[in-house]
């Protein structure tokens, strides 16, 4: 990546202003030309913005899909824990560890994909808004910003949907560390059978996790669909 003497022009004189974070600008600065170069090479190959918005949507459908049945398969392994009627109580803790771990990493991987999502909706929108004044015909220019605020309408829902099931999943894995950490210490019968109750939270907190999910997945079809008119996600239990 080469930067234009435009470019260095502006990093210093921005540099310079009084408060500013010349380190913190420059990185920022670095990063915006990164993303420019990124899209610049996608589009080069036929891919535009708004293709790029559509996968990261369904990437992140598919990424909450799996996450909820890994949440739901968790639960069912800590429900054999505490209905232990014999075997190895140290195996069944390593595999209820490792479960943790794996609800960690999925956690991490809806995140990620939602700030994916952030990040190129962003720059559809402000090149979508940008292009308007390039319309001479009056007519096309009112409908494709129709279009636009659709879109941004439905992409305010979609993202809160998201961060809403990201929020639920935050409880459910505090409480799966919780069980995983209190039986790394009371490895036995009797402390095992004490977690039950807690489970009985847990299932509901995951119920709850599994209804924002669902409602995320149907805001992206939603959004989706004013993208890509003919293309639809499958549905939450598709």
């Amino acid at each position: 990546m080469t930067f234009s003497k435009k470019d260095k022009v502006k990093v210093f004189s921005s540099a310079q202003q009084p408060g500013s974070n010349p380190v913190s600008f420059f990185t920022g600065f670095v990063v915006r030309k990164c993303r420019y170069f990124y899209y610049r090479t996608r589009e080069s190959f036929g891919q535009h913005k708004r293709d790029i918005v559509v996968l990261r949507v369904e990437e992140a459908c598919e990424s909450l899909q799996d996450t909820r049945e890994h949440f739901e398969q968790a639960l069912e392994r800590f429900k054999e824990m505490v209905q232990f009627d014999g075997g190895s109580l140290e195996s069944r803790y390593k595999l209820l560890k490792r479960q943790f771990e794996i609800s960690q990493n999925k956690a991490q991987l809806v995140s990620d994909k939602i700030a994916a999502i952030e990040e190129v909706s962003e720059a559809l929108f402000l090149e979508w808004e940008a292009e308007l004044a390039h319309y001479t015909n009056r007519s096309l220019r009112s409908r494709s910003r129709q279009q636009l605020k659709v879109s941004r309408q439905n992409y305010g829902r979609l993202i809160k949907a998201m961060h809403r099931a990201e929020a639920k999943i935050k409880p459910v894995l505090a409480a799966f560390r919780d069980q995983v950490l209190f039986l790394k210490h009371n490895l036995n019968a009797q402390a095992i059978a004490a977690l039950q109750n807690e489970l009985l939270v847990i299932g509901v907190d995951i119920i709850q996790l599994i209804q924002a999910m669902e409602k995320s997945i149907n805001e992206a079809n939603a959004f989706v669909s004013t993208l890509v008119p003919e293309k639809a996600l499958p549905g939450p239990n598709g």
